[in-house]
This record gives C-alpha cells, structure tokens and sequence, in this order.
C-alpha cells in the first residue's frame, strides 16, 4: 500500500489533486491512501509524530513556511520519502534539490503531467521496496539499499548497520526478525547469532573469523566454519563466478 500526502494552502489545488488520484487510481488499478494537508506546520507535525509517507506533492511558495524550508524540516525525520514539489514558477527549481526532491512539477497540473509522474514515482518506489529497509533511527526514518548493507550486528536491543560507505546506522530490533526478513536474498548469511552478514562483501573465510572488505572482522562460532564456507561457495556457484578449489 502506498500512502501518499498533499500539502497545499490553495484548497482548490487540493481538491484539484483529489480527482487527479482517485481516477488515477481507478485507472490504473492501484491501492494508493492519501491525507490532505492545508498548512505546512501541520505536515510536519504530524511527521514528528511519526506518520510515514511514500510520496509527498508540496507546494513551494506557502505563508509562513514555504516548501523549500518544510522539505528541510522533513528531511531530519525522513529521507526516503519522494517529495514532489508543485509550483507555477521555475524560481526555486535548482533549490529543490538540494533537499533531494524527487520532481519539480509546474501548475497547472494536466492530468497526462500527473498520469505519467506517478507512474514514474511509483516505478521506482516498488524498485527500491525490493531491495530496502525501512529503519526508524534516532535521526528519523531512513530507507536503506540491501545492496550497499555490508553487514548487521547487535548491540544489546540495538541493530547496528554497517554500510558500503562506512555509515553506521542503528535501529531498535532483533536479529531473528531481520533474519526472517531477509531470508529471500540469498546473498546474508547468519554468521553467528549476532551477525548478518552480505556475502557479497566478504574478502576472506578462516576458521575463527569473516573478513570483510574494509576489514572488519566477524566471529565464527567454534565448529560453523564449514558449514559457513559451504554456503557461500553455493552462493559464489549461483552467481557463476569462478571458484578454484
């Protein structure tokens, strides 16, 4: 289910974006809630608050706070959400994206505008559904790419992620439960209890420990070494890659 969000102070601009969905979604058959927003203060309140969105259509030029500023304020709680900003001028064009917005719509909004950008939008959010996380992080909601995660500890309660570019990110949660989660990819491997590990960032494979790439290391319980060798030749073999024995 995607969920969807309007922020606009033009109230016929709102009732405008409620057609446009609803026969969107009629069309094109696709399961899509969406909330109305008048007042930028009450989108971000309401995100505070912890309410998640896929997509976001904001107005740019608002009262009080404009878009620019409100899709600041978004971004310390959450930076996978694709903000679309809506406006009739080009003037904050190269501004909008350095709050990393999806699109920069102009009004008036034409229903083939609007057809073709959700279909764009969607596109790319069940892309990135497919190989992501969503994690709640004290910094906010953050989506993360499976194929840049090298590997996951835990902490205590804390599920610490280690990524590709040496960010470091921690959610509450347990190992059994993004295990189960990620079970469909064939490419983590249970190391030990507390480790996830993606092969694909595996160097080495000794009998006391896994070396990653930037040279972590990650413990192998006493007699699991085969067993662990073993799956990851089956996941080299499945990617063809060549293994000399």
């Amino acid at each position: 289910m995607i969920k969807a969000a309007f922020c606009d102070d033009d109230l016929s601009i709102l009732n405008e974006l409620h057609v446009l969905m609803d026969n969107y979604r009629v069309e094109r058959n696709q399961e899509i809630t969406y909330t109305a927003f008048h007042s930028p203060l009450e989108l971000i309140a309401q995100i505070e608050k912890g309410m998640r969105f896929d997509i976001l259509f904001l107005d740019v030029l608002m009262p009080g706070v404009n878009g620019i500023e409100t899709a600041q304020e978004i971004r310390e709680y959450d930076s996978a959400m694709k903000i679309i900003f809506l406006t009739s001028s080009a003037e904050y064009a190269v501004e909008s994206y350095t709050v990393n917005a999806y699109f920069y719509q102009l009004k008036p909004i034409w229903p083939e505008s609007f057809y073709r950008l959700m279909d764009s939008v969607l596109k790319e959010c069940a892309q990135e559904q497919r190989r992501s996380l969503i994690l709640r992080c004290k910094s906010g909601i953050t989506q993360i790419s499976l194929d840049r995660l090298m590997y996951c500890e835990v902490q205590g309660r804390t599920l610490v992620f280690h990524m590709q570019n040496g960010e470091q990110l921690k959610s509450v949660g347990s190992m059994d439960d993004l295990s189960g989660q990620l079970a469909k990819y064939n490419n983590f491997l249970r190391a030990h209890r507390s480790y996830l590990v993606n092969m694909e960032y595996i160097k080495t494979i000794s009998s006391k420990a896994i070396l990653m790439v930037n040279q972590d290391e990650i413990p192998v319980p006493h007699g699991k070494c085969s067993e662990i060798k073993n799956q990851y030749l089956e996941y080299a073999f499945s990617k063809d890659q060549v293994v000399l024995a």
